[in-house]
């Protein structure tokens, strides 16, 4: 895999430099709520426009229904893109369009511009083949060389990621190479013990990495929504707390597995439960109470792991060599719901492990929660694209950036 370092030795001066990035931060109208995602691509963009390119970065945005829709605009990160560089950034407002390839054209030697949503035109996600390679066609014509930079993308066989390199000069960008290398830390030559935490809302979502982490980690701690589908796998009641009935059979497979490889899977042994969801918009106070793992009332759900569960998974954290957390153990968007999730972070940083964030909402708590980014090994910027890499597929971004 090339690197922007040989590219840049190359020269980039005058050239334009498509670089797919993951602009995909969340919004709160048109205010961004986490710009983490922005700020992961800034070394790119500023050592390409450093040395004279003409950059055009390019991402999606949310899921629009292949045409513009006015709630998925690039323009807020267009305009957090220039904050952050101190300087202007252009913005088309298509993609391939009569503006794109005007504001390109009107870029000069170490500018910057933003395409607006990929996913504004349908190609982007085109299942056929022809009609990605079509809209692949019309973003080469834009630029001469192109840098893969849009981790929290390269798990998708997308136009962008995948179609476009084929078209043109590539290399990969300094933030997709910091997560391959992560990755292999955590699959090719592991520091053990090696403790996984999973949390998340569904447990269907996790199974296959399950799967994969059945064969290779020390420790399998679980947490969030997809806890109470374990607890049931062991006879437990779970109340009215999040629960996949379909998914008991896998789950008590697994349980079987990791008892006969070895594996310390580890569920709650407490838990913050509630009557209802609280609400996440004006974070009102919420009803209350920790019980029992084992035996949580019909009439209440499960929405945070308990006290005695966060310092059981602290100890079992605090000793690890290497630690991957992917997945919120609560509704940590809530205060009343946000302990455990909290205190997995804290145990974290605490650790003098290789610590791992892996990407998506646990990056999103961990800044949420007011945590210093550099206090953990790595924040991903991909949990899909983390987990799938885990799970041993092939990433279709990372292949097509492959010479």
């Amino acid at each position: 895999m090339k690197t922007i370092d040989e590219l840049l030795a190359e020269g980039v001066t005058g050239r334009r430099v498509l670089v797919r990035a993951d602009l995909n931060v969340p919004l709160d109208g048109t205010t961004i709520t986490d710009d983490g995602r922005i700020r992961a691509v800034l070394p790119t963009v500023k050592a390409l426009a450093g040395a004279g390119a003409r950059v055009v970065v390019a991402s999606h945005l949310g899921r629009p229904k292949g045409a513009p829709d006015p709630a998925f605009s690039l323009a807020p990160a267009a305009a957090r893109l220039g904050e952050l560089l101190g300087a202007g950034v252009a913005f088309a407002t298509d993609t391939v369009g009569e503006s794109a390839r005007a504001t390109v054209a009107g870029l000069g030697d170490g500018d910057v511009a933003v395409l607006e949503n990929l996913r504004f035109n349908a190609g982007e996600t085109a299942g056929d083949d022809a009609e990605r390679g079509a809209f692949a066609d019309e973003l080469a014509s834009l630029a001469d060389l192109y840098v893969g930079d849009g981790f929290g993308a390269v798990h998708r066989k997308h136009a962008s990621v995948y179609d476009l390199p084929a078209r043109l000069p590539h290399a990969a960008g300094y933030l997709i190479a910091a997560e391959v290398a992560v990755l292999r830390k955590l699959t090719e030559d592991v520091e053990r013990p090696y403790a996984v935490v999973l949390g998340g809302a569904k447990v269907s979502d996790k199974l296959a990495v399950i799967d994969s982490l059945l064969g290779r980690a020390d420790r399998l701690l679980i947490g969030g929504g997809m806890a109470y589908t374990f607890l049931r796998a062991q006879g437990h009641e779970v109340g009215a707390s999040l629960l996949q009935e379909d998914q008991v059979p896998a789950v008590k497979e697994y349980l079987e597995r990791a008892e006969a490889n070895g594996v310390e899977l580890v569920l709650p042994v407490d838990v913050v439960a509630a009557a209802e969801f609280p609400d996440l918009r004006t974070k009102a106070p919420a009803e209350h109470g920790t019980v029992d793992a084992g035996a949580i009332p019909a009439d209440r759900q499960g929405l945070d792991i308990g006290p005695k569960t966060c310092e059981l998974y602290a100890s079992k954290i605090a000793d690890a060599a290497t630690v991957f957390w992917n997945g919120p153990l609560g509704v940590f968007e809530h205060p009343d719901f946000a302990g455990g999730t909290r205190s997995i972070a804290r145990a974290l940083v605490d650790s003098t492990a290789f610590t791992v964030v892996g990407g998506g909402d646990s990056a999103a708590a961990v800044r949420t929660l007011g945590f210093d980014e550099n206090a953990f090994g790595h924040i991903s910027t991909g949990g899909g694209a983390s987990l799938e890499y885990l799970e041993g597929k092939t990433l279709p971004g990372l292949a097509a950036l492959e010479d």
